[in-house]
């Protein structure tokens, strides 16, 4: 005999099954049909109260299935709310059924994660073996979730949960490469996932001279080196195992952009390779230029003081004969001298073959005292922007001795001189010549050494050229331009001249 029916649930679940099969008979024999096959299930779920029926799978973590009141198929008259429920489970198991293939059978499974992919998230179906024939399925409002990738709706298929968001396991995609993660980790930036490789490429710097990720350090640190004007980030080891670096711009040699290397050993990178000067007759029209720079502003050299461009060794044996003179050991690129000597000039410049520079005609040149100033000596093989920087400089030295400018301390007469090539280097590069300039005739004589205008490289290059002078940590190169250059700011350049005259001092 049959238990009694259980009494009635306030559970407005329903439990309504998929049929599956020939949709083409009449409405009154498919609802025939189903009518027969709901009193079977009905009478198989009474005896499952005694162990005699299975019990339907919770699927999904937040989901819950209760079964049907028992209740026996008659000819008694149902309530309206009875006859719509069965009405409605009745069309959604004839639309579900008109869009599933014969035989097709959706599972569903839910899961949960954040920063790790489960095992089997893209396992599209469950086991048939393992499943009643006919799949229990819930019915649930529309939009009940929703894809925060395509912003459909889920329905019955596999889902991801993460961030408190669902998505289909096909729009869980990285943020980077739009490809979906189906690894079982993967990164957060925000609220943005990332496969994990595409994460490192976009956050984990890379050297700029090796190009590998920049190991870590023994902390499980990344320890890097950056230069402070160009950013260039690079492998701490390189500062150490005979990487190339350009004796212009300090830049250091990348693996896959061979720099240019001079005869005396010094190294120079393709940009600064586009303007460099390499020998003392393509020097001459820059030296005349920054020579009427300087009449310009009232500053004439009457003394036609001799130019040379020199390689490192002839130039460091003419700082040794030198007497007197403060020098930027060992960064020294020019000279001016004092001192009668013989030194070795560039004759004609060198040929290029491959990355290398050679053959260059040198001559050696006798230097006379006729006046204060013997001549000026430059490293050859610099770009443009630095040369006449340096061509400022020893201008300036070469003025104050023309002009009895004695035995100033270093902080003050390489202070000024600094000031000299920091505005020089100011008037070629800003779009207008420096407010410090008195007179229109020195913008135009700045204006006539340029030629045909800088190319953009050339005008990085030379905001290099007065971020080093700025930022120099030498006492008398870069304190002492500090305070000739707050001096020369607050009371002009003549008065700060005509206060080191008297003092020796800049003025406070």
């Amino acid at each position: 005999m049959a238990p009694p029916p259980p009494p009635p649930s306030d559970v407005n679940h329903l439990s309504h099954p998929c049929i599956y099969g020939d949709f083409n008979n009449s409405y009154p024999e498919r609802k025939s049909r189903l009518m027969k096959w709901l009193s079977k299930l009905f009478k198989s779920g009474s005896g499952g109260r005694r162990g005699g029926g299975y019990n339907p799978q919770f699927v999904g973590e937040e989901n819950m299935v209760v079964r049907a009141p028992v209740r026996m198929p008659d000819d008694r008259p149902r309530t309206k709310k009875e006859q719509e429920e069965l009405d409605h489970a009745i069309a959604l198991s004839l639309s579900d059924g008109m869009r599933k293939p014969n035989g097709y059978n959706e599972g569903r499974r839910g899961s949960n994660y954040s920063g790790a992919l489960p095992r089997g998230a893209n396992n599209g179906s469950l086991n048939p073996s393992t499943c009643p024939p006919y799949g229990t399925l819930q019915y649930h409002p529309a939009g009940y979730r929703v894809c925060a990738g395509c912003h459909r709706e889920i329905g019955y298929g596999n889902y991801l949960g993460c961030m408190g968001a669902y998505f289909h396991p096909n729009c869980f995609r990285c943020h980077s490469c739009g490809y979906p993660i189906t690894e079982h980790e993967f990164s957060l930036s925000g609220r943005d996932p990332y496969h994990k490789t595409c994460f490192k490429e976009l956050t984990h710097p890379k050297c700029d001279v090796c190009l590998q990720f920049i190991p870590t350090n023994a902390a499980g640190l990344i320890e890097y080196r950056c230069h402070p004007f160009w950013s260039q980030k690079y492998c701490p080891s390189h500062e150490h195992d005979n990487t190339a670096r350009c004796c212009s711009c300090e830049r250091l040699e990348s693996w896959n952009l061979r720099y240019y290397s001079l005869e005396d050993g010094r190294s120079l990178c393709l940009e600064c390779m586009e303007s460099a000067i390499m020998d003392t007759g393509d020097c001459q029209p820059l030296y005349h230029a920054i020579r009427d720079y300087y009449e310009g502003m009232n500053m004439k050299l009457d003394q036609q003081i001799p130019m040379l461009l020199v390689e490192r060794q002839a130039l460091n044996e003419a700082i040794v004969g030198e007497k007197n003179g403060y020098h930027h050991m060992p960064e020294t690129r020019g000279l001016c001298l004092s001192e009668e000597q013989t030194v070795t000039s560039i004759l004609k410049r060198p040929r290029i073959g491959g990355r290398h520079l050679f053959g260059i005609r040198t001559q050696p040149q006798k230097l006379t005292r006729k006046c204060e100033v013997t001549a000026i000596l430059v490293l050859y093989g610099l770009p443009r922007l630095l040369t006449g920087a340096i061509l400022a400089h020893e201008l300036m030295h070469g003025w104050l001795r023309l002009k009895g400018y004695r035995n100033l301390n270093p902080e003050v007469e390489e202070g000024i001189c600094q000031v000299l090539s920091y505005m020089w280097l100011e008037s070629e590069v800003l779009p207008r010549p420096s407010s410090r300039v008195s007179t229109s005739t020195a913008s135009s004589s700045s204006s006539s050494s340029k030629k045909g205008g800088k190319s953009n490289v050339e005008n990085k290059l030379g905001g290099f050229f007065i971020h080093q002078i700025a930022h120099d940590a030498s006492p008398a190169y870069g304190g002492g331009f500090r305070a000739a250059n707050a001096a020369v700011n607050k009371y002009g350049l003549r008065r700060t001249l005509d206060h080191i005259r008297l003092t020796g001092n800049f003025p406070l």
